[in-house]
């Protein structure tokens, strides 16, 4: 199962010269770019961790693409995302975000269905990658 989050998600991998033309489009617009990971892509865990800090005010893509690359070899088994932030409207607003980097097996989701009272019946989704322990969920964590 694919996990389809952000922009250009339902599309192929980008390559690390479409990650370079994204960033330079940002850049253009005067956003700031960050570089996110996580071993949990669960659709309402919005906060990943942050590789480093956020970028401003970068001339080219290169120092976006050096990070990305970094936060990759240190976590080869974690989803990594790059996020552009506008702050045009008073307030940090996400204008862009992509995967950049997924494990090499991504396990997919279930539904699970409960009946309540009333006739009543709940669903939730649960990640087969929360079985597995944190940092253990895709591979070995390097930080361990």
């Amino acid at each position: 199962m694919r996990i389809t989050q952000g922009t250009f998600s339902y599309l192929p991998d980008l390559t690390d010269e479409e990650i370079s033309r994204q960033v330079e489009y940002a850049l253009g617009h005067g956003w700031a770019v960050s570089v996110e990971f996580t071993d949990d892509p669960h659709p309402r865990n919005d906060y990943w961790q942050m590789w480093g800090l956020p970028m401003f005010d970068l001339p080219a893509p290169d120092a976006v693409l050096y990070e990305v690359n970094e936060c990759r070899r240190a976590y080869p088994e974690h989803y990594v995302r790059v996020n552009a932030y506008d702050a045009g409207y008073g307030r940090q607003t996400t204008a862009l975000s992509f995967i950049v980097q997924r494990p090499a097996v991504e396990p997919g989701y279930r539904l699970d269905r409960t009946e309540g009272s009333d006739r009543r019946i709940r669903f939730a989704v649960h990640p087969y990658a929360l079985d597995r322990p944190r940092g253990d969920r895709y591979g070995q964590d390097p930080a361990s």
